[in-house]
């Protein structure tokens, strides 16, 4: 099918964006599902406790972390428009899958309805029972979940690697990757509402369905380029426009080739670990991704449990929305701090963002006072915490900037898979190490103190900590590590 010839360029392009746009929204809105309604409303029909969340959190993390090794070779091998449907509908399925998990533990243990699940004695040989198939059942869906949301990035990208030329690429990257805010904004202000009107399970079925709604637009609405109706002869010309500059440029290389082979060659997988600079990343993203995921997963229940606001209750969905709120918005100038200490200042990058990751590193320790803080009013914490997540995302965009100042480009995603597992493993320590302490300290009461709090509050400001001092703690490590500019080059 031959595109459209008109005299003035079509924008097609622009409804491609608005379709990753959408797509990156619905994934993070099924992530947030299960956070928003577990404390308030599932937990009471199968008896779970901190520890079995932690180990429902804690697993998926590991699970997308393995996931995004391969997700990016899955959508290159089955092309983009098959790999993006496949993905969404993986991850959809996944997400619906949680609301037959009542039903299917209501039948493996021979109860007649939830609300007999619901009147087992807390406690009892049956209600650990119920806990213990509910949570294997969660963490079925949840496995299905990450892998198919593992592939939303990587798809999106090839999307606008194909439908944008280069000069528009980062702006085009930067509307789609929006969605992940308008989700995390969006979530608690629908999510909570849907699962308190029509039950928890509407709540994960209806996010879900979005999914296979985008997939019918997918279908009606992509194709290449070069194959789209969609898309003028004008279009296809700006689309296209890099075709000819990358010719030139591939002879460039060609004549370079002999002087930079070194630089490019790949280093093998087992030889990247001989390098303190792959340990100085590893470092960085084990000590900090888990405390990204830990409020991620459990300031909604944060909120429930210390302050008495569920999370669909009017005072519980502006605290969340406002959290964040100040992660969304502050977190835009993370990206700015490296370029004025290299432009302005005269820095190599690598010391330039290490300086700039310094400054992030500071933000955290503003959670060392959100418990306390959290005695006049609850909104001091949820300001913290945003601050706290703002300066993690900042932290999180220079970290993996580190990759590409060091290792040659044939390396660097390597690298960076090799980050992932070590923040999946992170992730997993903070979410599942927090759920059992939580379920021992409110089993203790108040025979557990810490800094003059006592029962769970007490252990909430232990995690508090630990999340405070680990961005600095993790710099520090990396400094030693790596202590000045010092590129790989492979012999």
């Amino acid at each position: 099918m031959s595109p459209i010839t008109t005299s003035k360029m079509s924008n097609f392009r622009w409804v491609i964006c608005a379709l990753l746009f959408i797509a990156t929204t619905v994934n993070y809105m099924d992530r947030q599902v299960l956070s928003l309604t577990w404390k308030d409303f599932i937990a009471p029909e199968f008896h779970w406790t901190d520890d079995h969340y932690g180990t429902i959190t804690g697993l998926f993390s590991i699970f997308y972390a393995i996931a995004n090794l391969f997700a990016g070779k899955f959508v290159d091998w089955m092309g983009t428009k098959k790999g993006y449907l496949i993905a969404i509908f993986v991850w959809s399925t996944g997400a619906v899958m949680h609301a037959g998990c009542g039903w299917v533990a209501m039948q493996m243990e021979g109860y007649d309805s939830i609300e007999a699940l619901r009147m087992v004695q807390a406690g009892s040989d049956a209600a650990v029972a119920i806990a213990t198939i509910s949570v294997w059942l969660f963490l079925s869906c949840r496995l299905i979940l990450a892998v198919g949301e593992a592939g939303n990035f990587p798809a999106a990208i090839k999307v606008t690697a194909e439908y944008f030329p280069k000069k528009d690429r980062a702006f085009s990257t930067a509307i789609f990757n929006s969605g992940a805010s308008v989700g995390a904004l969006a979530a608690p202000a629908t999510i909570p509402l849907l699962a308190r009107s029509m039950g928890w399970e509407w709540a994960f079925i209806i996010i879900g369905v979005l999914g296979y709604i985008w997939m019918g637009l997918w279908v009606w609405l992509y194709d290449k380029p070069s194959n789209s109706k969609h898309v003028n002869k004008a279009e296809l010309t700006y689309i296209e426009q890099d075709e000819d500059l990358d010719k030139v440029e591939a002879e460039k290389e060609a004549e370079k080739e002999a002087e930079t082979a070194a630089e490019e060659k790949t280093i093998g997988f087992l030889k990247c670990f001989s390098y303190r600079q792959t340990w100085s990343f590893i470092v960085g993203k084990l000590m900090t991704d888990g405390v990204w995921w830990f409020f991620l997963f459990w300031a909604p229940a944060y909120f429930s449990d210390q302050y008495g606001y569920s999370s669909d209750s009017g005072m519980g969905i502006a605290l969340i929305f406002t959290l964040y709120a100040i992660v969304t918005v502050l977190s835009i100038g993370g990206g700015y701090l490296p370029t004025y200490f290299v432009d302005k200042k005269g820095m190599n990058p690598y010391i330039g963002r290490m300086r700039a990751m310094l400054i992030f590193a500071c933000f955290p320790l503003l959670g060392l006072i959100a418990q306390p803080m959290g005695e006049y009013s609850a909104w001091w914490p949820a300001i913290i915490i945003g601050l706290l997540g703002a300066g993690h995302q900042a932290w999180s965009a220079n970290l993996y900037s580190t990759i590409g100042d060091m290792f040659p480009k044939s390396t660097v995603a390597t690298i960076t898979g090799i980050g992932a597992m070590a923040g999946g493993i992170g992730s997993f320590l903070i979410n599942k190490g927090s759920g059992m302490l939580f379920t021992y300290a409110e089993g203790q009461g108040s025979a557990f103190s810490f800094m003059g709090f006592d029962g769970k509050p007490g252990a909430y400001m232990i995690v508090f900590c630990i999340c405070s001092v680990a961005y600095l703690v993790g710099w520090c490590i990396m400094k030693a590590l790596v202590p000045k500019y010092k590129p790989i080059v492979v012999e």
